[in-house]
Parts: structure tokens; sequence; C-alpha cells
């Protein structure tokens, strides 16, 4: 079965979600007069994942995470719009922070010329995930975005991989998964019948992976590649 579609994973993968939580925290602890410290900063980041999870599994509205990872941080309580007026100091931060990696748009570019087809799997909210598409430029060029609340599942899952390739059209063994997170979007990928490449920025591996690149302007490489 040849390949007709791309399947890219954003945040890490074509927006650098990192660089623009860490310096949008450090921008916004000072203004909720906490110091922007090393250990402060962790120790936010820490506490993205478990609350995002509840969320995910469906145990939690999107709101609500945002809210019980703020008390949780600050060790205080206070009414729904409270909470949502203080993280949105927060988001403001962080949204001015946004950008794609440089090497998102060329790739998704390359990816076109190839005549493949083009989409993003997120386990983000379709609300944020495309303003980040749309911000950094990119939502032209992205093709449709299959978030967690439009699936009802998320990665890594096999059936998140299974619904967005029905949705968009197209057969797994058509589609190459492409994410930095080597759990949730190669191996899910991989069990759910796609392709799938390791996008390994930093170089941590692991090494043994067969499909393992340093950027995306690498995807030329992959032995699927028509």
């Amino acid at each position: 079965m040849s390949l007709r579609g791309v399947l890219l994973d954003l945040d890490g993968t074509l927006f650098d979600h990192r660089s623009a939580a860490d310096a949008g925290v450090r921008a916004w602890l000072p203004s909720i007069g906490l110091p922007a410290t090393d250990e402060a900063v962790a120790r936010w980041t820490a506490l993205e994942e478990p609350h995002l999870a509840a969320w995910r599994a469906g145990t939690v509205s999107y709101p609500e995470q945002r809210r019980r990872r703020l008390r949780e941080f600050l060790g205080t309580d206070g009414s729904d719009a409270e909470l949502d007026a203080v993280f949105a100091g927060y988001l403001g931060h962080y949204e001015a922070a946004w950008r794609a990696f440089d090497d998102a748009a060329d790739a998704l570019r390359m990816i076109a010329a190839a005549g493949l087809r083009t989409a993003v799997l997120t386990n983000g909210s379709a609300v944020q995930q495309n303003r980040k598409l749309a911000r950094t430029g990119l939502s032209g060029l992205a093709g449709p975005v299959f978030t967690v609340d439009g699936l009802g599942v998320a990665k890594p899952h096999p059936d998140a991989f299974r619904r967005a390739c029905r949705s968009w059209g197209l057969a797994p063994g058509e589609v190459l998964s492409v994410g930095d997170n080597h759990a949730l979007d190669v191996v899910a990928a991989r069990a759910a019948g796609l392709h799938a490449a390791h996008l390994d920025r930093p170089g941590l591996g692991p090494l043994d992976e067969p499909c393992r690149l340093s950027s995306l302007r690498e995807l030329s490489s992959c032995p699927v590649w028509p």
C-alpha cells in the first residue's frame, strides 16, 4: 500500500510548546507576586500533564483541569471566575511566545510537493490547537486537525490514529505518523497499522529506532517516502 498522507503531531513537532510555556510562566510569575525561579518553573511544568490527562480521560472539563493545576500550584482556592482570571494571565504570556519550529513550514511544503496529504493529530483541545496553527501561519499548510475532543480518544490509544485516518478517508497503511514522543506518536501509531517516524530533536533516542529524524526536513529519508 503506497503512502498517501503524513499525520503530524503538533506540540513538540510543528509547534515549540516547551519554549513558549517556559517563557510564559517566567513572565507570568512576577505578575502574581512570585519569583520566577527554576524550581517554580519546573513545578508548574510538572503539573501540566497530570491535569491534562484527567481532561483527556473525560473526568474533568478543559477549564477545570486548568483550575486544578492552578489550585495545586498556588496551594490556595478561589471561585472558578477568580481562578480563570489568574490563569488567563499565564495564557497571555504563553500565547505571546507562540512560535512554530523553523523547519515546520518547509516540511509541510515538502510533503505537499511530494503529492502527499497532511493532517495534524494532537492531544490538545481543538480551539487552542487551531489557534496555534493560525497564529504561527501553519493553518493553510497543515490540513485537517484531529483532536481529543473531536475523536473522543487520545494518543497513545491506537483508536486515536484509526479514527483520524477514518475521518481523513485514508487507510492506516497509507499514512505516516510523525511526532516527537516515541511512545505516543511512533509505538502507538504502529500498533494502529500506520507507518511512523520519530522526530528526535534532542538526540536522546531510542537509538535503535529505524526511522529517527533530527529535523522535519529529513522526512524524505524515511523508507516509506515515495
